[in-house]
Formats: structure tokens, C-alpha cells, sequence
């Protein structure tokens, strides 16, 4: 019988191994198939929150959360990176939004932008440092902590900004998010001790590429109206998709500048962290009951998250081959 299922298992494991070994490429190529198969959008959509349910449980079961007490040598440094990313970002966002009119004008970019700033970090963020050769245990320890205080900023920041765009109150919103981590947190645990972290590396490669099919039904259903809308209003999409590479790049640079005395390597390594959102976490938690507005912005900001790689692996090259002695940090495929 054993004999028999693995046989049956073979093909599937050896398809999901070849898919995770591509990587980079294909988190770049997923975001581009997305948004050319519309009706994919429309076909799963009605998955989006289960989808982030498993990509979120995919990157706390890589996690070893013991292991974190170990890195947490610098915690004045983790406090600032963490205090930046959960309360700099949005409320420079919020106070720009409304001092410029935004709320007013273009409520549905604006929640946007507050629903962005006031997200956690991306799960990938660690990984995809690491396979950029950047500084991944600063990165780690700062999304986790990040992570854990989300729920409460995200509505603290929902109630000072948002008054009524939200389709939910301030305090649901923290109550779901708290929600989502805590039960991605469990099952990622319960994984972990059902199969061991021995054998969770030793698939490593067939993780990944049951991640990025995972991903790519994310990127479907939030992708699925892009070709429609850049026909419809090509120029106001195109904006909006100029406005989040503006967005992304910015938040890297100034994090970047703010945590240079750490180093450029390292203060780059904060910086893809805080320029890389959870978007996904947002929409699971309002459940994406959100105008169409939002819901394209959210489209087009998956373009600079996938291609971010390929932009920025040259320059953290740079970075770490001026470096005299560079530590190695094992390096895991991102998992979005």
C-alpha cells in the first residue's frame, strides 16, 4: 500500500518541487498570469480569504517562534523598526491624507493607502532578505513583533482616520485580525508538531510550490477586474499602479535613511520589510467589502511586491560585496 501511494504522490511532488524551484521567477510571473486570465478573478474570488488563511499558516509553520528569543539581542532596535512600521508609517499617512484632502476627495484611494500603511509586514519579508542576502534575523524579529501588535494599531489607526469608510467598526477589525493570526498561528503549531520541523525543511522546495499556487489564487481574485479597469479608465489605472511603485519605493528609501546608522545593508533589509504590506490580512479581515477603488489599488501594489526581486537583488549585491567578512543566513524561497 505504501508502495502504491507513493507512486501516486510521486508526480504531484515532483511538480510542486519544480515549482518551488523557480523561485523568484515565479512569484514574478504569477502576478502577469493573473491579471491577463479575468475570469479566473471572478472564479476564485469567493476563495480569497481562505487563500490567505493558508498562506499566512504556511509562513508561521517556517517560523520557529522559540527560536526568535535568541535573536532578540538588540531590542532597542527592534522596538524603534517595529514602533516605525506599526505607527510612523500610518500615522504620516493618515495626517498627508487629510491634510491634503484626500479623504474627501478620493475616499475609496484613501482607505487604501490607511488600509496599506496600517498592515503588517509581509510573512516573505525574512525570506526574501535572506535570498537577497540581506540581514534576515533583524527582519524576522521585527515582523514578528510587528505581527503580534497589528490587531491593536490597525484599529487604533481605523478610529482616528477612517470614521465611517470602513464597512466594519475599529474595534471588529482588531478582533479579526486577531482572529486570522491566532488561528494561522495555531494550525502552523499543529503542524509543525504533527510532521516535525526536520521533515518542513527536508520539503522545503514542495512548500514552496504549493505556496505559490496558493498565491496564485490570491493573485487571481484580487487581479481578476484589472484588464477591465485599464480598458475602461487606462489612465486613472495606470496611475494607480505609478502611485504604488511611488508608494513602495518611498517607504523603502526612507527607511532606509531613517536606519542607516545600522548600516545600509541592514537599514535595506528594514526597508523591503516595511515597503512590503499585507494587504491580504486586510481584506481577509474586512472580509473585502471594500469599494472598487481600494480593491484595484490593492491590484496594482502586487506589481512592485513580485517584481521587487529582480529590482532590488543587484543593489543588495553591491551592498553585501562591499562588506569585509559577510555571515551567511541560510535562505528560504519567499512564501507571500
Amino acid at each position: 500500500m505504501s508502495s502504491a501511494l507513493q507512486s501516486i504522490f510521486a508526480l504531484p511532488l515532483r511538480g510542486l518541487t519544480w515549482l518551488g524551484s523557480q523561485g523568484t521567477r515565479a512569484v514574478a510571473a504569477i502576478v502577469f498570469i493573473a491579471a491577463a486570465v479575468p475570469p479566473l478573478g471572478a472564479l476564485l474570488r469567493p476563495y480569497l480569504t481562505e487563500a490567505i488563511l493558508v498562506l499566512l499558516c504556511i509562513s508561521f509553520m517556517r517560523v520557529d517562534l522559540v527560536a526568535l528569543s535568541g535573536h532578540l539581542r538588540r531590542p532597542a532596535l527592534v522596538a524603534a523598526a517595529t514602533a516605525w512600521t506599526t505607527i510612523g508609517v500610518p500615522v504620516i499617512v493618515g495626517l498627508v491624507a487629510h491634510a491634503t484632502g484626500l479623504t474627501e476627495r478620493a475616499p475609496g484611494l484613501s482607505l487604501a493607502l490607511m488600509l496599506q500603511s496600517m498592515a503588517s509586514p509581509m510573512m516573505a519579508s525574512p525570506a526574501l532578505a535572506a535570498l537577497m542576502g540581506l540581514d534576515a534575523t533583524l527582519v524576522l524579529v521585527t515582523l514578528v513583533t510587528a505581527t503580534a501588535i497589528v490587531p491593536f494599531t490597525a484599529s487604533l489607526f481605523a478610529g482616528l482616520f477612517l470614521g465611517g469608510m470602513l464597512s466594519i467598526s475599529p474595534l471588529t477589525l482588531g478582533l479579526k485580525l486577531s482572529g486570522i493570526l491566532s488561528a494561522s498561528l495555531l494550525s502552523a503549531t499543529m503542524l509543525r508538531w504533527l510532521f516535525g520541523a526536520d521533515a518542513i525543511q527536508r520539503h522545503k522546495q514542495s512548500i514552496d510550490g504549493f505556496n505559490i499556487i496558493i498565491l496564485f489564487i490570491f493573485a487571481s481574485a484580487i487581479m481578476g477586474d484589472v484588464v477591465g479597469d485599464l480598458m475602461a479608465r487606462p489612465i486613472f489605472t495606470v496611475s494607480l499602479a505609478a502611485l504604488s511603485f511611488a508608494i513602495y519605493f518611498t517607504l523603502l528609501t526612507v527607511t532606509t535613511l531613517l536606519f542607516r546608522r545600522i548600516g545600509t545593508e541592514r537599514a535595506l533589509a528594514l526597508g523591503l520589510m516595511v515597503s512590503q504590506r499585507n494587504l491580504g490580512l486586510m481584506l481577509a479581515a474586512t472580509s473585502g467589502a471594500l469599494p472598487a477603488t481600494t480593491w484595484l489599488y490593492f491590484a496594482m501594489t502586487q506589481f512592485p511586491i513580485h517584481l521587487s526581486p529582480y529590482l532590488l537583488t543587484p543593489i543588495a549585491r553591491r551592498l553585501t560585496a562591499q562588506k569585509p567578512t559577510a555571515p551567511m543566513i541560510a535562505a528560504t524561497r519567499p512564501a507571500p
